[in-house]
């Protein structure tokens, strides 16, 4: 399958600058002025969309995962145009969430959502989404969630080595909804009136299937070809990608696909270890960004790492992977009875944090991180015991 490449206009023409430069009695030189000042005003368009902010390291447009503490994790957000993949948690319990919280966020912001899945249809995710905590409404139930942590933290924090003292504090409350990331309340669900108001497409796979066609064993499954298909069409028709100056957006598109590479999707690379269809996974992730890098939109991708047998095959994907997160669960673990570990509920691993425009990636210097899911938060804090988020 083929992407499309766009590229914007050029510049003016020679010719024209001069004619221009003898009518206003100006040189060449002095014309770029205006036409710089222009180009801040696009800037300042760009970054005046709703709930995105530019990157103090090197400004690139950023987006808020829709966990405030996994975006400062992450240097400030996700990267417009990049792609964050979840390696899922072994029951897919807490990735799940991470991910209706990526799709919450776009729903509070006014973004776009393009939705995946072989598993659950897309109307009935959008469905268990959590409610979002905004300003003094939710400021009670965050204030009394983060006072029983800080309870039981209270008498393990002056046994904590002195590197983790060390670490910054995190920007922790609910917020305005015209600010930068929200925070939500899992045991409670999206109100039906901001679902309905918000503009979302579904790509559910089995609707999506058909048995008669006829897929060469190099190529991609079909299930691949026609979600490239579709989030291709979406990008160029909605003007996502800007090639249509009458249906160009500011605006963001928010893709979230559940459960890739998993037998679902017509993909064998989690029942074997030497899959026929290892190439598609891969070749799938390389058309996919090829198609985000030149859009307004981000992606995020949970996939069963765990039931990948070939390395390799995970070394390629996080090579084709802009952030990569894992979450580890402690549920069925010795870690489970630990007591070290009896106030956390799994580990999250940063593995990778994407240096744009370069060959090679930033690998985080945090570790030992731990997450906790409370009565209506999930919260993320360094391990044994000392919370920092």
């Amino acid at each position: 399958m083929a992407t499309v490449a766009t590229c914007g206009s050029g510049a003016g023409s020679p010719g024209s600058m001069v004619a221009a430069g003898s009518k206003n009695n100006v040189t060449s030189f002095q014309r770029r002025g205006p036409k710089a000042s222009g180009s801040d005003s696009s800037y300042s368009r760009l970054v005046s969309i709703p709930g995105t902010r530019p990157s103090v390291r090197n400004g690139q447009l950023l987006v808020s995962t829709g966990l405030p503490a996994l975006d400062q994790l992450l240097g400030g957000g996700l990267a417009v145009g990049t792609v964050l993949l979840i390696e899922e948690d072994k029951y897919n319990i807490y990735s799940s969430l991470l991910f209706k919280y990526f799709l919450a966020e776009g729903i509070i912001n006014g973004h776009t959502l393009l939705v995946a899945s072989a598993k659950e249809d897309p109307a009935d995710i959008l469905q268990e989404l959590p409610a979002p905590l905004l300003d003094d409404n939710g400021k009670k139930d965050f204030d009394e969630d983060m006072r029983n942590i800080k309870t039981s933290d209270s008498n393990i924090k002056m046994k904590i080595a002195w590197r983790y003292q060390l670490l910054p504090q995190m920007e922790a409350g609910p917020v305005s909804s015209s600010r930068f990331g929200h925070y939500y309340d899992a045991s409670k669900k999206m109100p039906q009136e901001l679902i309905e108001a918000s503009k979302w497409h579904g790509f559910f796979s089995p609707e999506k299937s058909s048995s008669t066609l006829n897929i060469e064993p190099c190529s991609l499954t079909h299930g691949y070809i026609k979600l490239l298909q579709f989030i291709q069409n979406i990008i160029y028709e909605e003007g996502f990608d800007g090639s249509n100056p009458q249906r160009k957006q500011e605006n963001i598109l928010r893709i979230g696909i559940q459960n890739l590479g998993s037998p679902l999707w017509g993909d064998d690379v989690c029942c074997t270890e030497n899959c026929d269809d290892s190439h598609s996974l891969t070749k799938f992730l390389y058309v996919l960004r090829g198609l985000l890098r030149t859009s307004l939109s981000a992606c995020i991708i949970t996939m069963p790492t765990h039931l990948i047998q070939n390395k390799a095959i995970i070394a390629r994907v996080t090579n084709l992977s802009d952030t990569v997160v894992g979450l580890e669960s402690f549920i069925g673990s010795d870690r489970e009875t630990n007591p070290l570990y009896k106030d956390y509920h799994g580990l999250i691993h940063i593995r990778q944090i994407p240096r744009l425009n370069n060959l090679i990636y930033d690998v985080s210097n945090v570790k030992d991180l731990a997450f906790k899911l409370k009565r209506k938060l999930f919260t993320i804090e360094t391990d044994l015991g000392y919370s920092s988020i």
